[in-house]
C-alpha cells in the first residue's frame, strides 16, 4: 500500500493537533458551534459566537475527509457511511482546557460531509435578572412559580435561551418541599434536588410518554422541554389543570400567538384558556463590545423602520470591532421579555378569539411592553444597537 501523501493527511498526529486546534481556538472564543463545511476548493470554517456565525480560516480540501474521519472516530460513528447523516458525541481535552462535551453530526452535501460540533459547555444557572429580566418582570415570574398548579410557558425561536430561563424558574422553586421532575431532550445543566429524565425517541420514550410517567410520580412540578404534538400539549394542559405546576416551552413569535398555538394544535380553547397562567416571550440581543463601541445614533433607515413608534435614542452607540470582539463589535449576549400575566381579560378572548389580533388589542390596553420596546430600553442605555434588536424582533 503505497504511504500517504502529503496532499492527503491520514488520521495521525497532524490531523489530531488540527481538529484540537479549531476546538481550542472556539472555546476560546465562546463559541456555542463549530461547522466544517467542504467546498469545492477550500474547508471552510465557522463558529457560531453569541448566535451569530464568524468566519474562521479556511483549510485546504486535502483535509476535508481526514478531518471527518477523525470526528467519526471520536464519536463513534460508522466512517465508511458518507451517503446518510450520523451523529453522536465525545469529550474533547484541548491542551491546556478542561475537558467539553462535544455533540457532533455529519450532513451529505454536494462536495463531501458537512460537520457540526455542538460544544456542551458546564454552565451554572443564571439568575433571572443576569439573564436580562427587569425587576418587575423577575418579581412577576417568581410569584408564577409559586403558584401550586397552573401552565407556564416560555416562547421563542431555537436559541434565543428558552432553556436558560426554565431553568432560572425552577432555581426559584423550593425543592425541600416540593418535588421536582423535568423531561427534557437533552439534559443541558445537571441541577441538585430534582430529578431529571432525558427523552429517547429510538426506545420508544418520548416526550408524551415521559409525560404519563412523570404524572405517576406525585410530581408538584413538572418541566417539559418542548411541547411537540397533541397528545404531549394535552397532557400538560390537563396536568397545569390537576393541581401540578407545568413549565414548558413553545416555538412562537410572540406572547399573544402562544396563547392561541395551543388551540390551534387542536387543544380546547376552553382548558387552555383555565390552565395557562403565564407567558414568556424572549430574544437574545447582542452586546457592544464595552472595547470598541463609540456614541452614535442608528442609521435613519433603522429610525424609519420603527415609525411613529421611535423614541428617543440620543444614548444609542455604534459597534466597531477590534481583536477583543473578533471584529464584531459585539461581546456577549442579554435577553430581552415580554412576560404576560394570564387574568380574567385574557382568558375571556382566549375562549372566545382564533385571531391573535383580539389578544394583540387587549395587551395594548394593559400597556405592557413589547418585545420591541424592551430592546429600545437597551438601545437607549447603550448596551446594543438597534440593528440587533430590529434583527431579532
Amino acid at each position: 500500500m503505497p504511504a500517504p501523501t502529503q496532499q492527503t493527511p491520514r488520521i495521525g498526529g497532524e490531523v489530531i493537533r488540527l481538529l484540537d486546534n479549531i476546538l481550542a481556538k472556539a472555546l476560546d472564543a465562546r463559541a456555542s458551534d463549530v461547522h466544517v463545511e467542504p467546498k469545492e476548493h477550500l474547508v471552510r470554517i465557522r463558529f457560531r459566537v453569541d448566535g451569530v456565525m464568524v468566519e474562521q480560516r479556511t483549510l485546504p480540501t486535502s483535509y476535508a475527509a481526514s478531518l471527518l474521519s477523525r470526528i467519526k472516530v471520536l464519536a463513534k460513528m460508522d466512517i465508511a457511511e458518507k451517503r446518510l447523516p450520523q451523529d453522536g458525541t465525545f469529550k474533547a481535552e484541548p491542551e491546556g482546557r478542561a475537558p467539553v462535551a462535544v455533540r457532533a453530526s455529519t450532513f451529505p452535501s454536494v462536495w463531501g460531509e458537512k460537520a457540526v460540533l455542538r460544544l456542551l459547555v458546564g454552565a451554572a444557572v443564571m439568575p433571572l435578572q443576569e439573564l436580562g429580566c427587569s425587576l418587575y418582570q423577575s418579581d412577576t415570574l417568581r410569584r408564577l412559580v409559586q403558584r401550586p398548579g397552573g401552565l407556564l410557558l416560555v416562547t421563542g425561536p431555537t436559541g434565543s435561551g428558552k432553556t436558560s430561563t426554565l431553568y432560572a424558574l425552577l432555581d426559584e422553586v423550593d425543592t425541600e418541599v416540593r418535588n421536582v421532575v423535568t423531561l427534557e431532550d437533552p439534559i443541558e445543566v445537571e441541577l441538585n434536588g430534582i430529578t431529571q429524565g432525558q427523552v429517547h425517541p429510538k426506545a420508544g420514550f418520548d416526550f408524551s410518554r415521559g409525560l404519563r410517567a412523570i404524572l405517576r410520580q406525585d410530581p408538584d412540578v413538572i418541566l417539559v422541554g418542548e411541547m411537540r404534538d397533541l397528545e404531549t400539549a394535552n397532557i400538560a394542559v390537563q396536568a397545569g389543570l390537576t393541581g401540578h405546576l407545568v413549565l414548558s416551552t413553545l416555538h412562537t413569535n410572540s406572547a399573544a400567538e402562544t396563547m392561541l398555538r395551543l388551540v390551534d394544535m387542536g387543544v380546547e380553547a376552553y382548558t387552555v384558556a383555565n390552565a395557562l397562567i403565564g407567558v414568556v416571550a424572549q430574544r437574545l440581543v447582542r452586546t457592544l463590545c464595552h472595547k470598541c463601541s463609540t456614541p452614535g445614533q442608528p442609521p435613519a433607515h433603522e429610525m424609519a423602520e420603527l415609525g411613529p413608534f421611535a423614541l428617543d435614542l440620543t444614548g444609542a452607540r455604534q459597534a466597531v470591532g477590534c481583536e477583543f470582539c473578533m471584529g464584531t463589535g459585539y461581546r456577549g449576549r442579554t435577553g430581552i421579555y415580554d412576560v404576560v400575566v394570564i387574568d380574567e381579560d385574557l382568558r375571556t378572548v382566549i375562549k372566545s378569539t382564533k385571531s391573535t389580533k383580539d389578544i394583540k388589542e387587549v395587551l395594548r390596553q394593559k400597556q405592557l411592553p413589547t418585545l420591541r420596546e424592551t430592546g429600545l430600553e437597551l438601545v437607549q442605555s447603550g448596551l446594543t444597537t438597534l440593528t440587533e434588536v430590529l434583527r431579532v424582533t
